[in-house]
């Protein structure tokens, strides 16, 4: 297999420690060692013998996760090193080459580089932007067959920030079903919602279904990379076989501290934090975008770390954050990492005096060129 270059994180990769100010993350700030754990879990931490662990996960952080689950138990989930190997493992286990991939876009473009590569046939389907980013349900109606074999969404969006409804979720599922397609749903933002309402899990609504999540965004724990894959037993246990051939096991700190992020006392707390942070920051990035109107615009995020943003500049996207990153040193996502130019992805869950000084030399740097 030959695997296409992964722009969206490459760019990411390279630039985002070298620029002054760097809008591109997608996460929240992140908690420290110190802010995170008290005393004595610092203590505990600190005494773990640096073993290897069990690799499908400690049957401690698998029984917290399967608890986010409804009917699920540690044995429907394997725990993997951030959601991103969960996308891999995932496609591994249920994708055959020829096998249609049908994927909501814009989306976090992992599992459409993936699918190519294996030899599957990747199709959209789109988040529509004059319908406030609600899924065009009747085009996912057209592009299933009967050789589509996973149907993929991001929930909440990468990069849109949209929440689908609980309608909108049963009829992807009676989509999927209708062909018997697995539903793969990447819920890595779930808990990063503006409102403070949980979303609904996919997991349960179908019989062929595994979802992914992890620590990295709605937690702010990205240093961990604790990340997991639920669904059936029997699917798990398979997927667990290709875990073995790709980083056999997350690192043990990880499961140490990622058991104790998820403990029903802390995940409450950890989740109302980033909520009150994305809160504070949306209401200021809105009248940034305001002030920068009619050039720019967006439908504010209802969850998420992100917001999406169309622009009329007279400029590619590539080209527009390569000259703010080059000649600015503020780097914001080109929308050409979600084939959508026309677009630029801004982080918000930032410290919100680095996100004002950023912003503030992008409004400086479009108005001096585009006036």
């Amino acid at each position: 297999m030959k695997f296409p270059v992964f722009e969206l994180e490459r760019v990411q990769s390279v630039y985002e420690n070298t620029v002054e100010f760097n809008l591109t993350e997608s996460g929240f700030h992140p908690f420290s060692m110190a802010e995170l754990l008290d005393g004595a879990q610092l203590e505990a931490v600190e005494t773990t013998a640096l073993g290897y662990g069990q690799t499908n996960g400690s049957v401690e952080v698998r029984e917290r996760i399967a608890a986010l689950y409804p009917g699920l138990g540690p044995d429907n989930v394997l725990v993997t090193n951030g959601s991103s190997e969960a996308n891999f493992v995932a496609c591994q286990t249920l994708l055959e080459p020829g096998d249609e991939v049908v994927m909501m876009v814009p989306n976090y473009m992992q599992i459409w580089g993936i699918a190519e590569a294996m030899g599957a046939v990747p199709v959209a389907f789109h988040l529509r932007e004059e319908n406030g980013w609600a899924p065009d349900l009747d085009e996912l109606r057209r592009v299933v067959t009967d050789k589509t074999r996973m149907i993929t969404v991001c929930n909440p969006s990468n990069p849109t920030g949209y929440v689908l409804t609980p309608d909108e979720m049963k009829e992807i599922a009676a989509i999927a079903d209708s062909v018997g397609a697995w539903i793969h749903a990447d819920e890595v933002y779930r808990g990063a919602e503006l409102d403070g309402e949980e979303t609904p899990s996919f997991s349960g609504l179908a019989e062929r279904v595994t979802v992914n999540g992890g620590l990295s965004k709605a937690y702010a724990l990205p240093g961990l990379r604790l990340g997991w894959l639920a669904g059936p037993a029997d699917t798990i246990a398979t997927s667990w076989a290709y875990h073995d051939y790709t980083s056999i096991t997350a690192g043990i700190l990880s499961h140490a501290i990622g058991a104790i992020a998820l403990d029903p006392g802390l995940r409450p707390k950890i989740l109302e934090r980033n909520r009150g942070m994305l809160r504070k920051n949306l209401a200021f990035v809105s009248e940034w975008v305001e002030s920068l109107a009619p050039h720019l615009h967006f439908i504010p995020p209802k969850a998420a770390g992100v917001a999406f943003m169309r622009y009329d500049w007279p400029i590619n996207s590539t080209e527009l954050a390569e000259w703010l990153r080059d000649v600015h040193s503020v780097f914001i996502l080109a929308g050409d990492c979600f084939n959508m130019d026309g677009f630029v992805r801004i982080g918000i869950g930032a410290e919100t005096s680095a996100l004002s000084a950023g912003l503030q030399r992008v409004t400086d740097a479009v108005t001096e060129r585009f006036g």
